[in-house]
């Protein structure tokens, strides 16, 4: 017996439906899940479109096409229809970025009418915890930003960025979406850091997706100056005990496998890895 196949772009009327294969995978799919459990699916208040994939009349995959295209519980056969959808749209994202297996398949499709990507980053360990741990205290001065510490915290996450990406947030628009995103995070009590006597950051990070399944820290950075004295992991462990006990029971973040200092800081607060993502830059 054939299946009976097909992809289309949801209706704010599937929600519950998305919500179920968001559902499945809650910690790789927070990111998502996060944007529609606050926007729906109304590709103007979600920033993008959401395809569906269809089998058999259910809803079995998902890919959300924005800023970035991302599958989600994507089969084989719905890479590949929502490659072709892709291909046909040409390429609006600035990234694909997603599961490491699903995202790949989807890259090789798209390469040869997408390519060449500016950076790909193949391996991005996806790691969680559901506790605190037992030998790093939190950084006692590691402390929510205020609404009016904007022009303090800024500088920091334009620099992270920078360093992490390779082009700066401030390109194109001149920073204005970037920068109301870091005012959403700092509204929303989710952006942390650490600032010296002189008020300069010493140390941040914040709580980037936050569904009541689970949150992901993002955008930890120290300040170069500061690199190498031991601040990173109690400065995450400040982060984590704030995520844990304010936002959602498990708590994830990804990491470039190349970045060991990261993740050996990472695995001492007692984040195991569980899978891992991958990242095609443009």
């Amino acid at each position: 017996m054939l299946t009976q196949t097909t992809t289309r772009v949801l209706e704010p009327s599937d929600l519950d439906a998305a919500l179920a294969v968001l559902d499945r995978e809650p910690v790789a799919n927070a990111f998502v899940t996060s944007r529609v459990q606050v926007a729906g699916l109304d590709p103007w208040r979600l920033g993008g479109e959401m395809w569906g994939w269809y089998e058999d009349g259910m809803l079995m995959s998902l890919c959300y096409a924005g800023a970035n295209l991302v599958p989600i519980c994507a089969t084989p056969r719905a890479v590949r229809a929502f490659a072709d959808r892709a291909r046909r749209a040409g390429r609006r994202c600035s990234s694909i970025v997603g599961p490491a297996e699903s995202t790949a398949r989807l890259w090789r499709l798209l390469e040869p009418s997408w390519g060449p990507a500016r950076e790909v980053r193949a391996r991005q360990p996806l790691m969680v915890t559901d506790r605190m741990p037992a030998d790093i205290a939190p950084d006692p001065y590691v402390r929510r930003i205020r609404k009016d510490e904007m022009e303090t915290i800024m500088p920091a996450c334009v620099a992270m960025f920078t360093e992490e990406v390779g082009v700066s947030p401030l390109a194109g628009d001149g920073g204005l979406l970037y920068q109301a995103r870091v005012a959403e995070l700092v509204g929303s009590g989710r952006s942390f850091a650490r600032l010296d006597q002189n008020g300069n950051v010493v140390f941040k990070a914040e709580i980037g997706a936050a569904t009541p399944q689970a949150c992901q820290i993002q955008g930890v950075w120290v300040a170069p100056e500061y690199r190498g004295q031991g601040l990173a992991a109690p400065g995450m462990a400040a982060v984590l005990r704030y995520a844990l006990a304010d936002v959602a029971p498990l708590v994830s973040l990804y990491v470039n496998d190349f970045n060991t200092a990261a993740r050996r800081t990472y695995q001492r607060v007692g984040f195991q890895e569980i899978g891992a993502f991958m990242s095609v830059l443009f």
